[in-house]
């Protein structure tokens, strides 16, 4: 029985995964960068001008959003540390995107590189 690990060990080895000193040139030529984390892990901080699509929806939204359904769209993904976003990119894969690369080390290898965060803030009601 293979483990999650090892589901993740398999997609790494059929995407291609970027790494973050490379990322900033590839994101801005993507047309789409999603982050595949949960919603809360989302605004608690995330790489600025990405959308969230959470790893659990992720098929389901693409293939439901005329926007996002052509196959050669340019689309980065990312999660906490590249093991979701190795596995979304291999679906999407599956479904027949073409051009699909996922963040090396995810928003945690983003984070330890000192690149620039969207932290959004609660407005203040005092």
């Amino acid at each position: 029985m293979k483990s999650a690990h090892d589901l993740v060990a398999e997609a790494k080895q059929q995407v291609h995964e970027i790494a973050v000193a490379e990322a900033e040139p590839v994101i801005r030529d993507a047309d789409v960068l999603i982050d595949v984390r949960e919603v809360d892990e989302f605004h608690a901080g995330h790489i600025p001008g990405a959308i969230n699509i959470p790893r659990g929806i992720l098929e389901f939204k693409l293939g439901n959003t005329p926007e996002l359904t052509a196959r050669d769209l340019k689309l980065v993904l990312y999660c906490k540390n590249s093991g979701r976003s190795a596995l979304a990119a291999c679906s999407l894969q599956q479904m027949g995107y073409l051009q699909v690369q996922s963040i090396a080390g995810g928003f945690e290898a983003w984070c330890e590189a000192g690149k620039p965060q969207v932290k959004p803030e609660l407005p203040s009601f005092d």
